[in-house]
C-alpha cells in the first residue's frame, strides 16, 4: 500500500497561483472554486469586483489567498494591468484558465456585423492577448499550464451559432499551435470543450421544453452538464498528473460529438 501511495498521480495544486478570467459566475466561478479547493491561490478576473464579495470570502474560507482584479479581456490595458498585479502579489502565474466568451447568435443570413466584431474581439483576439501576456511570464519561469474553456461548438454544428462555432474552432487550433510553440518552455496548452451546462446563462434557454428536449436528444449520456463536470477536467489538466498532456481538446459533451443523431 505504501508503494502504491508513493506512486499515486498528483492531482493537487498546492502552492500554485491560478488566474481565472470571467470568474464571477457559471463555469468561471466553478473553476476558481475548484482550483482553490485543490490548493491553489486564485486571481479572479472580474468585470465587477464589488459584486464578487461572496466568492472572495468563499475562497478565503478555504485558507487560500485571493486577488480580485478588474478585467475586460477586450481591453489590452486591463490584461496587462491584471497580469502585473497578479505577479506582484504572487510572484508568478502557474495556471491560466481562459473562460471569457460571448455568443450572440442568429441565423447566418441575419447575423449583424456588430455581433461578428464582438465575437472576434472577445473570443479570439481577447483570448489570444490574455494568453500571450501570461505566457511571457510562464516562459520566464519555464513552467505553466494554460487551459481555455472552448465548446463542443468548435467541433459540431449548431444552427444559429455559425460565428460562435467558428470562434471556438479557431481557439481549438490556436491552442494547438501555442502548445507546439511553448512546449520547450515547460508550458502545456489545452482546451476543455463542454456541451450545454446548467448555468445562469443557459438556464433561460434550457427552461424552454422544446429546446431542452432537442438539446438532450443530441447527448447520448442523457443529461445536461453540470459545472462540476467541466471543472474536473480543468483541475486535472492544471495538475502535475497531466504534465505530459498538451495540444488536447478535451470534449466534455456527453457524447454529442460522436452521436449520429
Amino acid at each position: 500500500m505504501a508503494n502504491q501511495l508513493k506512486h499515486a498521480p498528483d492531482f493537487g495544486l498546492a502552492g500554485k497561483a491560478t488566474l481565472v478570467t470571467g470568474a464571477s459566475r457559471g463555469i468561471g466561478r466553478a473553476c476558481a472554486l475548484a482550483c482553490a479547493a485543490a490548493g491553489s491561490d486564485i486571481v479572479l478576473g472580474l468585470r465587477n469586483v464589488a459584486a464578487s464579495k461572496e466568492l472572495i470570502e468563499e475562497i478565503e474560507g478555504m485558507g487560500r489567498k485571493v486577488l480580485p482584479v478588474r478585467l475586460d479581456i477586450s481591453q489590452r490595458d486591463h490584461i496587462e494591468t491584471s497580469v502585473a498585479k497578479a505577479i506582484e502579489s504572487f510572484g508568478r502565474i502557474d495556471v491560466l484558465v481562459n473562460n471569457v466568451g460571448v455568443a450572440p447568435g442568429d441565423l447566418a443570413e441575419r447575423v449583424a456585423e456588430a455581433d461578428v466584431d464582438e465575437i472576434l474581439q472577445v473570443n479570439i483576439k481577447g483570448t489570444f492577448l490574455m494568453t500571450q501576456t501570461v505566457a511571457r511570464q510562464m516562459i520566464a519561469q519555464k513552467a505553466g499550464r494554460i487551459i481555455s474553456i472552448s465548446s463542443q461548438a468548435g467541433t459540431v454544428t449548431l444552427r444559429g451559432e455559425a460565428i460562435y462555432c467558428m470562434s471556438k474552432a479557431a481557439i481549438n487550433h490556436l491552442m494547438r499551435c501555442l502548445a507546439a510553440e511553448w512546449a520547450p518552455h515547460g508550458i502545456t496548452v489545452n482546451t476543455v470543450a463542454p456541451t450545454f451546462v446548467w448555468t445562469d446563462g443557459t438556464r433561460p434557454a434550457l427552461a424552454d421544453k422544446d429546446f431542452y428536449d432537442r438539446t438532450l436528444g443530441h447527448i447520448p449520456m442523457g443529461r445536461i452538464g453540470e459545472t462540476n463536470d467541466v471543472v474536473g477536467a480543468v483541475v486535472f489538466l492544471a495538475s502535475p498528473a497531466a504534465s505530459l498532456i498538451t495540444g488536447l481538446n478535451l470534449l466534455v459533451d456527453g457524447g454529442w460529438s460522436v452521436s449520429s443523431k
